[in-house]
């Protein structure tokens, strides 16, 4: 049976629903049953906005009427639905970055869905496993959609969660304009072939360096999400005490300073700060990262001191992430490397007409009709190891869909065991990255610099 016979088949049952999806066991991803809520609509839309001081920008992507895509929020283990309604002249799909969810649910083009067509439409339903701060985004035409807005911050809430004063959710991004605020091209080949093409106006929330107000010597929860399509950050609190809590959705083993801390696309995290006694002093949040530093957004102390001690912010609960048995684990070899071959695959959502780069020597833009082999056919509920090294001179963060990962080791530095679904691999950086098979399916394992999956940094792995 071809893959695109099998696939054929999802269409009927994916808008007919997902019943049936659930999985028992502890660490298993929990679907959606028949008494599933009133789905969040997102209706995809062009419009114009305000990006830079010279006017509207035109052929600005959104889910909803104006504005930023809505941050949507989830609860920990309680149904979640949407509707994706398709109003632009393109297909779309919608993946749920870093939720561990029913493979039909992934939003990966014949993969595992068809695309959506416009003013045609898609149901998603899913129960979120793990707490956290987590993204929305297409999967069809990434680097156009996405680099134009299609771009979304998911908070899934636990109600065991501390407590906090304030909490401000960020959605870092760029964009690709000119000096009259249009758009210009989305990349450059010889950018794609090295760090990515990088945008010219560089916003959190869709703003120039916004300014939040929290009460004074108070406790803030932040939440970043990176849904750039190619900048890397190095983070940066000046001003107040800050420390990190949880990265990529998952809480920290240890909490640390943000003390240039290299994060990047598709990477989210999450801070407590001690915001300062006095009442209009400022905290910011800096880019560190090249030669030209930002500030991307700041904190204003308003009122009275409530004199709080960071310290008294208790851990956050450990999601159901099941533990890797590392004395069973079977090893996955997986090299990242450029690739010469330079003959793209006909894709079914935009080409970028170049492969510069390849995993296991085989480039791949992740959304053709016909996919490559899975790097590993994995047995279900197995443990594994993938032992990645990373043969370029360019850093690659790398994206696990489905499943989460324990990282185990590094080659150039030491590493706390971070529960992730994301990760920023250096230069001749040789990771182990540990996992349970515990989702059945055909899972992406893409790096989310977009140029770069688009030009070959992909594949899959399947587990039956």
């Amino acid at each position: 049976m071809t893959v695109f016979t099998r696939r054929g088949l999802l269409k009927t049952a994916a808008v007919a629903g997902a019943s049936g999806l659930g999985l028992a066991a502890m660490g298993r991803i929990g679907g959606w049953a028949a008494s599933a809520p009133e789905p969040v609509v997102l209706r995809t839309a062009k419009i114009q906005a305000k990006l830079m001081d010279v006017g509207q920008t035109n052929n600005v992507l959104t889910y909803g009427k104006a504005g930023m895509p809505p941050v949507l929020r989830m609860k920990k283990g309680e149904p979640f639905a949407a509707r994706l309604d398709n109003a632009i002249d393109d297909p779309t799909t919608i993946h749920w970055h870093g939720i561990r969810l029913p493979n039909k649910m992934d939003g990966v083009p014949f993969l595992v869905q068809p695309y959506v067509y416009t003013g045609d439409h898609f149901d998603y339903a899913f129960t979120p496993p793990d707490a956290g701060t987590f993204w929305y985004h297409p999967h069809c035409n990434t680097l156009e959609q996405m680099g134009h807005g299609l771009t979304g911050v998911i908070v899934v809430e636990n109600p065991n969660d501390p407590e906090f004063d304030a909490e401000f959710v960020l959605n870092l991004r760029d964009w690709r304009l000119g000096d009259d605020g249009q758009f210009i091209d989305q990349f450059r080949p010889r950018d794609a072939a090295r760090t990515g093409t990088y945008g010219t106006v560089r916003t959190a929330n869709w703003l120039d360096q916004p300014q939040y107000d929290a009460p004074a010597g108070g406790l803030v929860r932040l939440r970043i999400a990176i849904t750039d399509v190619t900048r890397i950050y190095a983070f940066r609190v000046d001003g107040a005490e800050a420390m990190v809590m949880a990265l990529d959705g998952n809480p920290v083993p240890e909490r640390f300073a943000p003390d240039a801390l290299l994060l990047g696309p598709g990477q989210r995290m999450e801070l407590a700060i001690r915001m300062p006694d006095d009442e209009g002093a400022t905290v910011s949040l800096r880019d560190v990262r090249g030669t030209k530093p930002k500030v991307l957004a700041t904190l204003r102390a308003t009122g009275n001191s409530l004199k709080r001690d960071v310290r008294d912010v208790a851990p956050l609960e450990v999601n159901p992430v099941a533990e890797v048995d590392l004395g069973s684990a079977q090893h996955i070899s997986l090299s990242l490397s450029a690739t010469a071959e330079n003959v793209p695959s006909d894709s079914i959502c935009g080409s970028l007409g170049y492969s510069f780069w390849a995993i296991n020597k085989v480039p791949w833009p992740g959304d053709t009709p016909d996919p490559t082999a899975p790097l590993a056919e994995l047995k279900l509920g197995r443990s594994y190891v993938i032992d990645m090294e990373n043969l370029t001179p360019q850093s690659h963060p790398m994206h696990l869909h489905g499943m989460s990962f324990k990282v185990l080791s590094s080659s150039t530095r030491p590493v706390q065991p971070l529960i992730s679904d994301t990760y920023l691999i250096q230069p001749n950086e040789k990771v182990s990255l540990g996992f349970v098979a515990d989702n059945p399916g055909d899972w992406l394992l893409h790096c989310h610099i977009i140029e770069h999956q688009k030009s070959g940094m992909t594949s899959y792995v399947r587990v039956v």
